[in-house]
Order: structure tokens, then C-alpha cells, then sequence
């Protein structure tokens, strides 16, 4: 695979410096090959969070802080995206794990879904 080059310029040297970065296009599929090992039978579903009108962003963020345990800042940023795309994939996991997880944001006032993955309880 060919490295991507980047030119910038870099302060206070304001000089051109090329920088080389080798892009994996493979790494999306390691990753779902890594979670379905650890799920144990490659059932992934999503917690999805859709947006609404009584929710301040500050009760979002701190919900997924506290329940997902998301940075703030990732947290803020799936609060602006269910703002403005109406809804975020905002974990994957097994059902089992997703499932208390949507049952809190629930209880704190999000409206919270889990698709895909299976239904079995093994």
C-alpha cells in the first residue's frame, strides 16, 4: 500500500515538512473481528440514541459520561450529531451488554433503542 504524504507547515519554523502516514484500510475489519471475539458468537447490535426536544445537551453528555463511559468530548460529540442528524450510533456490543445500558439512558429521559444483534441469551 502506497503511504499518504501530507505537506504542512509547521510554526514557529514556517518551513515545509512532509509527513508520511501509512493509512490501514483494514482496520474497520479487525475491529468488528475483535468485538465479535469478545461477544462470542459475532452477534453485535447498536445502541442507538435518537434526538429530542426536552433533553438539555449539558443532561445528554453527562448521561453518557456516566452511563456509556464516553470521554466528554466524545460525548459532545454524539450529543451535536443527534442533534442535528436526529439520531447516533452511540455504542456496539453484544445485546447483553447494551441491554442494561439502554435501560439507564432510558430512565434518565433518552429515547433509546438497540438494533441488529441476536436474541439469544447464551
Amino acid at each position: 500500500m502506497k503511504p499518504i504524504v501530507y505537506k504542512t507547515f509547521l510554526p514557529p519554523f514556517w518551513c515545509a515538512v512532509e509527513v508520511e502516514e501509512d493509512v490501514d484500510t483494514d482496520i474497520d475489519i479487525l475491529l468488528e473481528e475483535i468485538l465479535r471475539e469478545a461477544d462470542g458468537h459475532g452477534n453485535l447490535a447498536e445502541l442507538v440514541v435518537y434526538n429530542d426536544d426536552f433533553n438539555t445537551f449539558n443532561w445528554v453528555i453527562k448521561c453518557f459520561i456516566e452511563v456509556l463511559e464516553h470521554t466528554p468530548e466524545q460525548s459532545e460529540q454524539l450529543a451535536l450529531i443527534i442533534h442535528y442528524k436526529g439520531k447516533a450510533i452511540v455504542k456496539t456490543a453484544s445485546k447483553r451488554v447494551l441491554q442494561p445500558k439502554k435501560d439507564a439512558l432510558v430512565e434518565r429521559g433518552l429515547s433509546a433503542v438497540i438494533e441488529g444483534g441476536s436474541d439469544d441469551n447464551d
